[in-house]
Formats: C-alpha cells, structure tokens, sequence
C-alpha cells in the first residue's frame, strides 16, 4: 500500500531538515565489479541491504564511467577490486565528495594489482588523486586467517556498542593519508607472501574509518572478502572453496546497515552486537 511506504520513508527522513519531505527519494550509485571475487554474491548482498529502505532508488554499474548518475546521487557504494577510474573521473569523484557527496566504499575498491614475471603480486602507485580521496591504498594481505578486529573509537555513532570480534577474512594492509578517523582497527606483524612488500613491523591498520572532504565524506571499510569457484579466472580454472569471510558475520551487516543510514544521512540504527 502506499502509506506503507510513506510511513517507512517518514521513519528514516532526515531529522531537522525542512527541505526534506517525509518520503523524500533517496537516489543511489552502486558500482559492483572487478577480478577475483565473487562479485555477483557481494552485489545482491548489498542491493537487499539497500532494499531494506524503500525510498532508496538504485542504479548499478560496472565502472565510474557515468558520472551524471553519480552526480544525481544521494551516495555511492563500492565494491570493487582493480577497477580504477580515469583521471577525469578520479577528478570528478572528488568535486562530488567535498560537494556533500557521501562515498561507502568497501573492500577492494582501493586496489589496484599488477601480476609481475617473477610470480609476485605488485600494488602500483598509479591512481593518487583516487587514494587521496579514499584515503588509502591497498598494498598487500597475508593469507587469509582468523584475526581480531578491535574498536578505535567507541563513542562514535557508526560503532556504538559494537564490541571487538574475530572474523577470517582478508586483513588490509594499506598506505594511508593523514587525517582519517579510525573507528576499527586490527594489529599485524609478519609476513604478506606473494606481495611485493611481503615483511610488515608491528602496527595497528585501519578496518574501518572516514574521512572528511570538504562538506562530505568517504566510510571505508575492508572487511568482504568473497570468492566462488570461478573468480581466479584465469589465473585458475576452479576454486576449490566457496569463501564468505565476514559476510558470515552479523556484526558485518550491522556495520553495513550502519553505514548506509550514514550514507543516506539517516539515523543510525543501533543494533545489540
């Protein structure tokens, strides 16, 4: 029934905002694309996270090549791996971020990977004005494992009341811009076999942050990690393993309900974790 979806709409509209009516429509970009993942699983996980608010309207995509659909968006979701915008686009992606745009960028999307002759996996600094944006780059990830996920800032509204939990997904090793606000952290130190720059001291790397870009922001978060039989195409025929990683998690789905309320510059709901 429509009052169904004006009363929803009106449940989640923006609080103090008069220029918003009750169920005021709430245009989407979400690009879902890449190698090595299963990228089909990640992109219907999200499309019925987003379907959960019914005044979210959606547009999927490939690529960033259709920057007037990004342009007319509310926000954008990312969930990519070594899918990298042209300058132009890099350029325009920032103008729409300090703009007031609202960037939920996931995983992979800060990734760019080049297979060298001598078997090793390099992560190229090829894309600054992208990473500047984002934040950071991708550089490397030790084999997939158990690792425990900590909270960096727990008064923060995008993790209140979550607590530190183990998830076995990848564990982001990344270069990082000045000027993130971390809100989930994890500690590593060793080794990230069959990456470039494989040794790593001691440290805490980001899970999950923002950062602020003139009158908007980029969440990042790297958790996700996903593979079906055939996303090592062609690097291998078949996959022995279906991998879930955190999506297993329902913390993980919190976190990403939480981000697309921000995003969508809702209140946040606040589930027990």
């Amino acid at each position: 029934m429509p009052g169904t979806v004006a009363t929803r709409c009106a449940r989640w509209a923006e609080p103090m905002n008069p220029n918003v009516s009750p169920a005021a429509r709430i245009d989407v970009v979400l690009i879902a694309s890449g190698k090595y993942h299963d990228i089909d699983y990640a992109r219907l996980e999200l499309l019925k996270l987003l379907a959960e608010d019914e005044c979210m309207r959606v547009r999927v995509f490939e690529d960033y090549a259709n920057l007037d659909a990004i342009r007319a968006s509310r926000f954008l979701v990312t969930y990519t791996c070594d899918v990298v915008p042209s300058l132009e686009q890099q350029e325009a992606l920032r103008v729409w971020v300090e703009g007031g745009g609202r960037w939920l960028a996931l995983h992979g999307t800060n990734s760019i990977l080049r297979f060298l002759d001598s078997g090793l996996v390099d992560s190229p600094a090829w894309a600054p004005h992208l990473m500047q944006t984002l934040g950071t780059q991708f550089i490397a990830h030790p084999p997939i494992a158990p690792y425990r996920v900590e909270v960096a800032d727990p008064e923060h509204p995008l993790v209140r009341g979550i607590e530190p939990f183990e998830t076995t997904d990848e564990l982001y090793l990344l270069d990082a811009h000045p000027g993130l606000q971390v809100l989930l952290d994890t500690e590593f130190e060793g080794a990230a076999e069959g990456f470039v720059r494989d040794r790593w001291p001691r440290a805490r790397h980001p899970v999950m942050y923002l950062r602020e870009l003139g009158q908007g922001a980029v969440l990042y978060l790297t958790l996700g990690h996903c593979r079906g039989h055939y996303d090592l195409q062609p690097l291998m025929d078949y996959w022995p393993s279906v991998d879930r990683c955190a999506w297993e998690l329902p913390v993980f789905h919190e976190l990403l309900r939480r981000g697309l309320a921000w995003a969508g510059t809702r209140d946040i709901p606040h589930t027990p974790t």
